[in-house]
């Protein structure tokens, strides 16, 4: 765990990161992206760390990749890359940079990694983990094959490196009910998120899924009548939930799909309000974006996603720490998983 008090000090013995409102000012290029959601007296407390980031990870040769569930000020201040799960492992595999940032979670800087085995991957917080990869472990994966023998393994992202090796093939949320529909079988398994999968089989009626019992503790608590009351409350709302809802949540919306699929309906139609049912980040992210739409209702936190913020990626590309490193023989069998998901969302021109 990261001693954040010797952290704070020892950064300011060498960076200038006190509020700064004329560097503020002179980065404003950086705050019209985010200036509907972060009011100028945060952007002023923002703008050096973003400076100083900045400028170190041309130094140490860096790229970071941002997952869309960041803050606005890692989204739009330091990130090169941005997307969901799908978009992120892919442009891990094209980035030429030695070291690479993975603003997110665990399970995705593993996943870098795992495409990545000569490069430098690094997460700012070792400890941002994630509900749904801490729900399964690769001898669950072993029993639902004992119990279906013969049906492939579909694993969601969200899942360590021991999980993706135990699997046949990976998905993302953009991607699992066309993942799904490939494969040569009638039954199937998904893992470990059961409304993923209930939602996937709602999509895909041809095939037999079956599903572990794990759920992201973020979308599991929105309800269906949370979204009938809000329309009560706020009628003419435009409802966008994501597939990791539970799925009578997804049926009440008006549209589900992954992040990536959140930010490219909501540009598409651009309904004078919506409700984005994820995590809060998403709406805050593309506000700006979308000047004529108003986010409108509840959101609900990632406590991990949030483990993310500036100081830790300073100090992490700093000192070069909180390095992620994967069994080479585990990760050679999960690399196959994840590559497969890349190769066939590529072939099906997802």
């Amino acid at each position: 765990m990261l001693d954040t008090i010797q952290m704070r000090h020892d950064l300011g013995e060498i960076y200038d990161l006190a509020p700064n409102v004329k560097l503020a000012n002179a980065m404003s290029a950086e705050y019209a992206r985010m200036s509907r959601v972060v009011n100028p007296v945060d952007w002023a407390i923002h703008a050096p760390y973003v400076a100083a980031i900045n400028k170190l990870k041309k130094e140490r040769g860096a790229v970071i990749l941002a997952h869309n569930y960041m803050t606005p000020a890692i989204y739009h201040g330091v990130a090169d890359v941005v997307g969901d799960s799908l978009q992120l492992a892919i442009k891990a595999t094209e980035v030429q940079e030695d070291v690479i940032v993975q603003c997110g979670v665990h399970f995705m800087a593993e996943t870098s990694k795992i495409l990545n085995p000569e490069k430098t991957v690094l997460i700012p917080d070792m400890d941002a983990g994630c509900s749904l990869a801490e729900s399964i472990t690769a001898p669950d994966i072993a029993k639902m094959r004992a119990q279906y023998p013969g049906a492939p393994v579909v694993t969601y992202v969200n899942t360590t490196a021991e999980v993706k090796a135990a699997s046949d093939i990976c998905c993302t949320s953009s991607n699992a009910a066309q993942i799904v529909a490939a494969q040569d079988s009638d039954t199937v398994i998904m893992t470990p998120d059961k409304y993923l999968a209930q939602n996937v089989a709602a999509m895909v009626p041809e095939k037999k899924i079956v599903w572990y019992d794990g759920a992201c503790i973020v979308h599991e608590q929105y309800t269906a009548k949370d979204l009938d009351d809000f329309r009560d409350w706020n009628p003419g709302t435009r409802i966008i939930a994501h597939p990791e809802c539970p799925p009578d949540v997804v049926a009440a919306s008006d549209f589900s799909g992954s992040t990536s699929g959140i930010i490219d309906y909501v540009t598409r139609e651009k309904p004078e309000k919506a409700m984005l049912v994820t995590e809060c980040s998403m709406a805050s992210n593309i506000s700006d974006a979308l000047p004529e739409v108003d986010f409108v209702g509840p959101c609900n936190m990632c406590p991990y996603m949030k483990m993310i913020t500036l100081e830790k990626i300073l100090w992490s590309l700093h000192t070069m720490s909180a390095e992620v490193h994967v069994d080479t023989a585990v990760a050679q069998k999960a690399r196959v998983a994840v590559q497969r998901m890349i190769d066939t969302s590529r072939a099906l021109g997802l």
